[in-house]
């Protein structure tokens, strides 16, 4: 059974940053999606997915 991602934010850039929402979150970490339109945050599963049109770093 797949679980679904906690929080879908939707970025207009192909690299990321995620802190986990504050003070109480989990370190800064920077993302890159490479090949893929989505990335997910290995310490919260939050999914970045690329706006259609974005352009690709």
């Amino acid at each position: 059974m797949a679980v679904e991602a906690p929080e879908i934010i939707e970025v207009e850039t192909s690299r990321v940053r995620c802190d986990g929402g504050g003070a109480l979150g989990h370190p800064r970490v920077y993302l890159e999606m490479g090949d893929e339109s989505f990335v997910e945050c290995p310490y919260c599963d939050r999914r970045f997915v690329l706006k259609g049109g974005a352009p690709r770093h």
